[in-house]
């Protein structure tokens, strides 16, 4: 998982609130439009997996928005855990888990979640490495049930190229502290679906000039085959 980061304020930095919740400003304010993309391409029912679920905002509005998904957050920080629980009880939704301990960028997730329709993630390609964001997909190709969805959002080059002056402010701030994460192209990442054998769903201009990136897992007996 990414090393703690002393991020600068355009990344998602949480504030303590009451009962052990956390806010995170950018969770607030980009979780309507990624309910909104979401439930246009998200299955109607089924169980939901959300990957580094952070402060636990975006996993009530996803709940809320789409209550035939079973949603299972997870977080490897202990924090951020006490966190999603305490928003998910004072939302008092019954299709929202417990949060459990899951490393998104470590070997070994995918099997150990396996069945998942819809698999999303916020905000955390550009603070791992490249090796790192390869495993995410990689695991989460291994979790999707056939006929799954895999959703990933956040902020990407778009053909190698930063494309406005605040994407490349944070991402020189990103690289002066670790010149293994930043930014990552979004051929690239759609790329690495495919090699995880995933089928490429298509891109999503969101707002702030970030993407929702999606794939779907071939049904049985569809899609890419191994190479010989």
């Amino acid at each position: 998982m990414p090393r703690r980061l002393n991020l600068p304020d355009s990344a998602s930095v949480a504030q303590p609130g009451d009962n052990g919740r956390l806010f995170a400003p950018s969770a607030a304010r980009n979780s309507q439009a990624i309910c909104d993309a979401l439930c246009q391409i998200a299955p109607p029912s089924g169980r939901a997996l959300e990957l580094a679920s952070g402060t636990g905002q975006h996993v009530v509005s996803l709940a809320r928005a789409m209550p035939a998904l079973s949603w299972q957050p997870t977080e490897i920080d202990a924090a951020r855990r006490t966190s999603i629980d305490a928003h998910a009880a004072d939302a008092a939704l019954s299709n929202i888990a417990p949060a459990v301990a899951l490393d998104a960028t470590a070997p070994g997730w995918g099997g150990q979640h396996p069945g998942q329709d819809l698999i999303f993630l916020s905000n955390l390609l550009h603070l791992v490495s490249e090796t790192e964001a390869r495993c995410v997909v990689r695991e989460a190709a291994l979790a999707l049930a056939p006929g799954g969805l895999l959703a990933i959002y956040g902020p990407f080059m778009r053909d190698d190229a930063l494309t406005s002056d605040g994407d490349a402010t944070f991402h020189a701030s990103l690289q002066a502290q670790d010149p293994e994460i930043g930014y990552k192209s979004d051929f690239d990442v759609v790329d690495w679906g495919a090699a995880a054998r995933l089928e490429f769903a298509g891109m999503i201009e969101m707002p702030a000039n970030n993407l929702l990136i999606c794939w779907h897992k071939p049904s049985q007996g569809h899609g890419p085959q191994p190479a010989a």
